[in-house]
């Protein structure tokens, strides 16, 4: 027999099987206990995250003949047949490869006819927002009363496209991303099941990986079973998925707030030496700046999910600089970031862009400076008039000052005005006149 990968060999069976994801769990347990399924449901979320599983234990638990409640008893031939894949009665299609108004009326003939051998037909519908608009409306009627024997489930990871009339007729199960708490159970025992040992650093590294998918974190697991021996080492994960060493970015980090420039050049060396995408690298670093961050601000590390030895290293760095010099230079980073993607010479962009954020210095807060000023000014001795209070001198004549330029008269203020409006066609309504003849100025 072919081997069988870890994403198909541990797909859950029963809904305590399923990792996280416990109100949709929970509603769908209680919706089959009490016989209130709706006849069209819709699962929506990341890749990865069990969308496809729950459909097909919904498939199991609607059609089983020994069902206790909400659990499928996975040993009566409707389960069986379902796990081998060899159902009749369960037709799951790609929306991607199934896509046309062909396709939807075709199966809108096989929904017509009763069941073969189990009680109900389930339609299962995978990448449902692949379809196109005219095999949408082709299924709205049916969808919204449909046969009693049949059972429509959509999975989709950009709920998004979905016609609001798809969505108004379904109901709809959002599934978060998998906290990073549960991915490390999982794979833990996971990994005692094929009888390795894996060290907490590394499994820490291959969560971080995963980004909140079972799926893929099972493939990368996989990828390193079939490297590393029966004990798993951090050497090991990131020579097999191409990772950078956290004391490497830490390094450039260090460099990058001191101002050492020799240091963070060096090491931007070493990253180009090992050939890692610079993509990656900018992201991790990034995460770095952040992760300092939040050790600054406190309160902050419930946040963060790394092993206690990377996370004392990241809080023995972060004390020695204030937050507003950290946001800075973050700041500065992802200019870079965003500069570095239409650059012709990424390489000299980037080293062009580490000497620019060494540059920026450290940021001294405004409550810092206010209160240097304020001893400076405690140590300058105050006069008598500012002791009292008295304001200062003013002039008491009603004329200007002699020190000010006189006011121009009256009849070189009318020369002024007419060498400035003598080309303007209105000059007798704009120039003021005399009082007592009423004659313009000109006259």
């Amino acid at each position: 027999m072919s081997y069988l990968v870890l994403a198909r060999k541990s797909r859950p069976q029963t809904f305590e099987e399923v990792v996280g994801q416990r109100p949709v769990v929970k509603t769908l347990q209680n919706s089959l206990a009490q016989d209130r399924v709706a006849h069209a449901i819709l699962f929506s979320g990341l890749r990865g995250v069990g969308k496809t599983t729950l459909a097909r234990i919904m498939a199991k638990a609607i059609n089983c003949e020994d069902r206790g409640g909400s659990i499928p008893c996975n040993h009566c031939n409707s389960c069986l047949e379902i796990m081998r894949g060899s159902a009749l009665d369960l037709h799951e299609i790609d929306g991607a490869s199934n896509r046309g108004i062909q396709e939807i009326r075709e199966l809108k003939e096989k929904i017509r006819f009763l069941p073969t051998s189990a009680r109900h037909k389930i339609i299962i519908i995978d990448e449902v927002h692949m379809l196109t608009t005219e095999a949408f409306n082709a299924l709205l009627k049916t969808l919204e009363e449909p046969p009693e024997h049949v059972y429509f489930m959509f999975a989709t990871t950009e709920l998004h496209k979905i016609p609001i009339t798809i969505l108004s007729r379904c109901q709809r199960y959002e599934l978060k991303r998998i906290s990073p708490q549960e991915l490390t159970e999982h794979f833990l025992q996971l990994t005692i099941k094929e009888g390795r040992e894996i060290e907490p650093q590394a499994l820490a590294l291959i969560v971080r990986e995963a980004e909140g998918s079972v799926r893929d974190g099972l493939s990368l697991l996989d990828q390193i079973f079939s490297f590393a021996g029966l004990r798993i080492t951090t050497e090991d994960v990131v020579q097999v998925l191409g990772l950078i060493d956290r004391t490497l970015l830490l390094t450039i980090t260090e460099a990058l707030l001191s101002g050492d420039r020799a240091a963070a050049l060096k090491a931007l060396e070493d990253i180009f030496g090992f050939g890692i995408d610079l993509k990656r690298f900018c992201a991790d670093l990034l995460e770095c700046f952040r992760t300092l961050t939040l050790c600054i601000i406190p309160g902050c590390d419930e946040l963060l999910d790394l092993p206690e030895q990377d996370l004392l290293a990241f809080r023995k760095l972060a004390a020695g600089f204030s937050l507003e010099t950290v946001h800075l230079k973050l700041t500065l980073l992802m200019q870079a970031v965003e500069e570095l993607g239409h650059s012709m010479q990424p390489r000299l962009a980037l080293e062009t862009s580490f000497l620019k954020i060494i540059e920026a210095g450290n940021v001294v807060p405004v409550s810092h400076l206010l209160e240097h000023l304020q001893d400076v000014l405690s140590g300058i001795p105050v006069t008598q008039g500012s002791q009292t209070g008295a304001p200062p001198p003013r002039c008491r004549r009603r004329r200007r000052c002699a020190e000010s330029p006189p006011p121009c008269s009256r009849r070189k203020r009318r020369t002024h005005l007419l060498q400035y409006r003598s080309d303007s066609p209105h000059l007798r309504l704009l120039l003021p006149r005399r009082r007592k003849t009423g004659r313009t100025l000109l006259n």
